[in-house]
């Protein structure tokens, strides 16, 4: 039987929302598993890839069930005036994916024309970016957080925290009234990604001892497969975000690339003058600070724009993470990946940045408010507001964030411990999975006899043992 479209839809727009939220889904699963399997050490790598596909999964249940409607759903109403303003009303959307009606979002201060996409396919492209932010924490507190712990704090943080945010911001809240853009979640996942991580990583502790002694990333290679698949599955990311396949569509995935390779070159090159040689890992991380600082931007910044927010990525970042992380107060939180630099930091910069180098001529859509065209300008274009809204809700989600984490974690650890034990630290995935990454054969016995040793601790018997005994 032939079921006919909706006279609304248009099949390239919706092809291409499709098209965007595989990809940027692939960037978690598997992208970031695989950068976070090959940067750990190897005893931890199964432990670290499992905590991100975990993390895919779970997230998408909650957003089907409450997290969409509070991120893109009706205001829930508190009371009079800005109260309205603060968060959605949660519901289930599971009967909604076959709505006819024009999906629409109240982005840009409402003057954003109606998706010629059905809804579906935005509840699925904004699922992947949900996914994808916990996904990014877990890099702070990889090799120490619980795992039961991490399965209770995900869904309740992405409820909490995730959803808040694309309120505020994307859905028509408070922020985006004030005049606060966020392209495609500089702020709404990169900063709450790394404030709540670095949150995240002060409460659950450091790491017994550190990193342990003659431990190296399991696998740089597997790590830059990783972060390859992170850089190309940017461009769904970005690409995505002007929801209709036009031209801003099309130079928001330049600028994306122009600005992640000018930040890596900025950080190889800072690496080659300081350290005397660059690094892989170095590039990896510029690489990543620059797709994320030109997140907020690529759609509202042109290519001049673009390459100046990538250099200012390969810049600060690098400098707190090299030099302000030797303040004791940074040196403390033992964040294993630096993700308060690569995503915290940078996309304050790009968000900032934005409010200084935004470009009307990127987007400007055609009247719903007064019958003027809507444009957004930074302040080297005429607009010094946008940049003052870019402060405030910087300073908004960082604060929201890092209290809102603090309390997801504390009604965590009334149920569970946030930390592993000791002997799961310190065996890694032989005894929190029963799985390694890679053992070589000639490490087989010893490690059977680590992990038997450790099952005895814990009052468990082997196998030999209830095999004996049967």
């Amino acid at each position: 039987m032939l079921v006919p479209s909706a006279p609304y839809l248009s099949a390239g727009d919706t092809a291409w929302q499709l098209t965007a939220a595989t990809l940027v889904g692939l960037m978690t699963v598997p992208g970031m598993a695989m950068l976070y399997g090959g940067l750990m050490p190897r005893r931890m790598a199964v432990n670290s890839a499992f905590m991100v596909l975990y993390a895919f999964a779970a997230v998408l249940v909650v957003w089907l069930l409450a997290g969409y409607a509070i991120g893109f759903g009706s205001p829930l109403h508190l009371g009079p005036g800005m109260l309205s303003a603060l968060v959605g009303a949660p519901r289930p959307v599971l009967g909604a994916l076959a709505e006819i009606g024009q999906a629409r979002v109240p982005l840009l201060t409402g003057a954003m024309p109606a998706f010629r996409f059905p809804n579906s396919a935005l509840i699925y492209f904004q699922f992947a970016f949900a996914a994808i932010t916990p996904a990014l924490l877990a890099g702070a507190v990889l090799g120490r957080m619980g795992l039961r712990a991490w399965m209770l704090f995900v869904p309740l943080w992405s409820l909490a925290v995730y959803s808040v945010n694309a309120f505020w911001l994307w859905g028509g809240g408070w922020l985006s009234q004030l005049g606060a853009v966020d392209y495609s979640g500089g702020y709404v996942i990169h900063v709450a990604a790394g404030v709540s991580g670095f949150v995240a990583a002060a409460a659950v502790g450091a790491r017994r001892g550190g990193r342990h002694p003659g431990e190296a990333p399991n696998n740089l290679l597997l790590a830059l497969l990783g972060a390859g698949i992170l850089w190309l599955g940017w461009n769904g990311f970005n690409g995505g975000d002007p929801y209709f396949a036009n031209q801003d569509a099309a130079a928001a995935v330049l600028n994306t690339n122009l600005g992640a390779a000018a930040a890596m070159l900025m950080w190889v090159g800072l690496d080659a003058w300081a350290a005397k040689r660059p690094t892989l890992v170095g590039a990896i991380n510029g690489l990543v600070a620059g797709l994320v600082a030109i997140t907020p931007a690529a759609g509202y910044v042109n290519g001049y724009g673009a390459l100046a927010v990538g250099v200012a990525a390969g810049l600060v970042p690098w400098l707190t993470m090299n030099r302000l992380g030797r303040l004791p107060f940074l040196r403390r939180v033992d964040d294993t990946l630096g993700v308060l630099h690569t995503h915290g930091v940078a996309g304050a910069v790009g968000g900032l940045l934005t409010g200084l180098f935004a470009d009307p001529a990127m987007i400007v859509y055609a009247a719903t408010r007064g019958g003027a065209p809507v444009s957004v300008a930074g302040l080297l274009y005429g607009d010094p507001g946008r940049l003052l809204a870019q402060a405030v809700g910087l300073l908004a989600i960082v604060a929201y964030d890092a209290l809102m984490t603090l309390a997801v974690l504390k009604v965590v650890s009334l149920a569970v411990p946030l930390r592993m034990s000791e002997g799961e630290e310190e065996l890694g995935d032989a005894l929190l999975h029963g799985e390694h990454a890679q053992a070589p054969e000639h490490d087989h016995a010893a490690l059977r006899r680590a992990v038997e040793a450790a099952l005895r601790g814990h009052g468990i018997r082997t196998e030999a043992e209830a095999a004996s005994e049967g």
